[in-house]
């Protein structure tokens, strides 16, 4: 496996590709944490890389979920809210450059897939195994593995695949199921606009790169009351202004004040981080959890 973050970060944002085609193949379907999980299993993090963050994330996953923004940039990879998808151009990007350095090359420097490059075909599956006489042996002791932090984090990032799952399950159960709210007993009740209310975690937070500006004692620190967002009872919309000087930030939405479920750009669990180019001044951010979108002006 290359040596620094950056080599391992192309690495396995090649291997991102490769797994995403597989995909097509098989005619299956991977949801982002899965691909993910997938990418870190074939290119296991190094020590430094499988170190935790303060939000619980490894240092590698974090800096490959924004590096896979540069494969949206190049047109390989289409990320939405049912998943990630490969475009031709993706799959033909594996085959035009072949190994880790002409990969990140072609990149880093915008290069377009040549057009007579074409598809990858699906491998041919391989041939049956003729079956060999049982032989009885006595069953051996297996000493138990150890756990290395690089298969820890490989560990957390597969957790986090199940969890994208289990986070949209409420939900979808909740949005089929709801009823009409009962009618008010009162008149002034009666003639209030009826509100729908959806299912809504314990607790919303903007953690990123600005939490103490807001007050907070560290950034990217869901845990604190600075970064809380409040509940609109009327459109179910989570809200948080503030004042924040002129600059680029970034963030994520973390829900009940830890990382155990996030949501970066596009709504994706886990996903890369929002972007936030402010001229300076007052900036809402509103978060629909319905839908995982995030609204700023």
């Amino acid at each position: 496996m290359a040596k620094s973050i950056a080599d391992n970060t192309d690495l396995r944002l090649k291997t991102v590709l490769h797994v995403l085609t597989e995909g097509v193949w098989s005619g299956g379907s991977l949801n982002a944490g899965e691909v993910l999980a997938e990418a870190t299993e074939r290119v296991p993090f190094s020590d430094h890389e499988a170190a935790l963050l303060s939000g619980g994330i490894p240092r590698g996953h974090k800096t490959l979920t924004s590096a896979t923004a540069k494969l949206v940039k190049a047109g390989w990879l289409v990320k939405g809210r049912s998943g990630w998808t490969i475009t031709e151009d993706g799959m033909r990007a594996t085959v035009a450059f072949p190994d880790a350095d002409s990969f990140a090359t072609a990149l880093d420097a915008g290069t377009p897939v040549p057009a007579d490059v074409a598809i990858p075909p699906a491998p041919a599956p391989a041939p049956a195994a003729a079956p060999t006489p049982a032989v009885k042996t006595a069953p051996a002791k297996k000493a138990p593995a150890k756990r290395t932090p690089a298969k820890k984090a490989a560990d957390a990032v597969g957790k986090a695949a199940k969890a994208i799952e289990d986070a949209g399950e409420p939900v979808v159960k909740a949005v089929r199921s709801r009823k009409a709210a009962p009618k008010a007993a009162t008149k002034a009740k009666a003639e209030a606009p009826a509100v729908e209310t959806f299912p809504q975690p314990g607790a919303v937070a903007v953690a990123g790169d600005f939490n103490t500006i807001l007050g907070a004692p560290e950034n990217w620190a869901p845990q604190y009351d600075e970064a809380q967002l409040t509940l609109d009872a009327l459109d179910q919309l989570w809200k948080i202004s503030a004042d924040l000087p002129a600059g680029s930030y970034t963030f994520k939405i973390a829900l009940n004040r830890s990382w155990d479920e996030n949501y970066g750009a596009f709504g994706t669990f886990d996903g890369p981080n929002h972007e936030l180019h402010h001229v300076g001044g007052t900036v809402t951010i509103r978060y629909d959890h319905r839908t995982r979108d995030i609204t700023i002006n």
